[in-house]
């Protein structure tokens, strides 16, 4: 495990900075650099401390350090010490209300920053509009003791990016913003960007060792499509290829037995229907007139595992820790609402964990399945599609005969699992390794660049 360090700062005007004779070593170090920023000063050991690096008030404001007393890592590389990592985190929605400074978000953010002290990083909160270009500096925001400070420091080590939706990832504003500090500054970007689920369903398939999680997928083309595998399942899920929160999903459902068809949705004003219709044309000509059915793709439907005659699926986070390695975060199931299309909280469902809705046996069987699946499927989205992966929120169904299926990746995933109270543990886990990932980003960039930034 890597050490941390208290950064001291003493009231005087000297270069000097006293370190643990095990950073020293017989290590020739001539610079300290925090985030962008770093100066010429003097290494002595410290003569009886080796939990603290000691740096004067001089250096301090040199360097832009805001003295939070946070342990931080020292990474010493090409006769620099560097101390952090300072990791930014990027988004956009800033309020002008002190208390507030996120709107709703604000919480959550809160929440992710506090994980500063065990992680041994200093985290903040940016916008496009607080970085100063010319000087090199962001007005940070970062909470302290329960409150929220802004405070100007140099660019950060690596960026963790959490815009809100797709339409701020599409404001060609910040795109400008994202590429200039990651082309011009070598910032290391890590979450970029929503997943579409076609492209990474497509993306999926080019890699064996996850084909058979992927249930059959297609682009919207035609009814003979629908028809043809209606007839295979005897029901689809029809779902907007850039959806999330389960906003436009459909199942179309085909009776055999009396030739009819079925929709089931939410409608407008959040109302779960189901409906029946004499052919799959009229369903289309009802349900889907307002609608641009070009946009969406056709799923395989699952037959799912039940409780009390509700499906279930399951939603699994998965971590990188600092040392780049994925981890299985949290694993929780959600049960569908009466009647609805979907598991998710706002039709109905109910969110329980494994061991409340099933036997030890199967509970044991099905967490180990799921583990599995989610452990190869993050690897294989790593490979498979750009920029740098941090974290992933699965939704993955079992079947009756207890095959894993996945249905969804979320390249953000949501938090409403741990509104349950056993999960509280996996929450602090999941922000705890969010940010950890950025250590390993920083000593990555400083060791092994030309991988990064290939």
């Amino acid at each position: 495990m890597r050490k941390h360090y208290l950064i001291e700062v003493v009231q005087n005007d000297q270069l000097i900075v006293f370190c643990p004779p095990t950073v020293i070593q017989d290590r020739q170090i001539k610079r300290i650099a925090f985030g962008s920023k770093s100066m010429e000063v003097e290494f002595l050991p410290h003569p009886d401390k080796d939990d603290r690096i000691v740096i004067s008030r001089k250096i301090q404001e040199a360097i832009q350090f805001p003295h939070f007393k946070v342990p931080l890592h020292a990474f010493v590389e090409n006769e620099i010490l560097y101390i952090g990592p300072l990791v930014g985190i990027f988004t956009a929605g800033f309020t002008s209300f002190p208390q507030q400074p996120m709107g709703e978000r604000t919480l959550f953010f809160s929440k992710l920053l506090s994980v500063n002290k065990t992680v041994g990083a200093l985290p903040f909160v940016f916008g496009e509009q607080h970085i100063n270009w010319e000087q090199g500096t962001i007005e940070g925001y970062f909470f302290h003791n329960e409150g929220w400070q802004i405070v100007e420091v140099p660019l950060p080590n690596v960026i963790y990016d959490r815009l809100p939706n797709r339409k701020s990832e599409g404001n060609p504003k910040l795109i400008k913003v994202r590429d200039r500090l990651q082309k011009e500054y070598l910032i290391p970007w890590y979450n970029p960007g929503f997943f579409n689920k076609l492209d990474i369903y497509e993306r999926l398939q080019q890699d064996a060792a996850v084909t058979n999680y992927l249930p059959e997928t297609y682009p919207f083309t035609s009814f003979s499509d629908i028809e043809t595998m209606l007839s295979k399942y005897g029901h689809v899920y029809l779902k907007p290829k850039n959806g999330s929160l389960g906003l436009g999903v459909h199942q179309v459902i085909y009776d055999k037995h009396t030739d009819d068809y079925y929709c089931r949705y939410q409608d407008n004003q959040g109302v779960n229907r189901l409906r029946k219709y004499s052919s799959l044309e009229r369903l289309f000509q009802s349900v889907f007139a307002h609608q641009t059915v070009e946009t969406m793709l056709v799923q395989q439907g699952i037959h799912l595992l039940r409780n009390e005659q509700r499906a279930i699926d399951f939603r699994v986070h998965t971590n990188k820790d600092d040392q780049g390695k994925w981890h299985v975060t949290a694993i929780a199931a959600k049960i569908a609402g009466s009647g609805s299309v979907t598991t998710h909280a706002r039709s109905g469902g109910d969110i329980k964990t494994i061991s409340e809705i099933f036997p030890a046996e199967k509970c044991e069987l099905y967490t180990e399945r799921l583990s599995n699946a989610a452990l190869l499927l993050s690897t294989a989205l790593d490979a498979n599609v750009e920029g740098i992966i941090g974290e992933i929120g699965f939704d993955l169904g079992i079947d009756r005969n207890g095959d894993v299926w996945l249905f969804e990746a979320n390249s953000k995933p949501g938090r409403s699992i741990f509104s349950h109270p056993e999960l509280k543990e996996f929450d602090y886990l999941t922000r705890k390794l969010s940010i950890a990932f950025a250590v390993f980003l920083t000593e990555q960039s400083l060791l092994h660049p030309e991988v990064l930034f290939k």
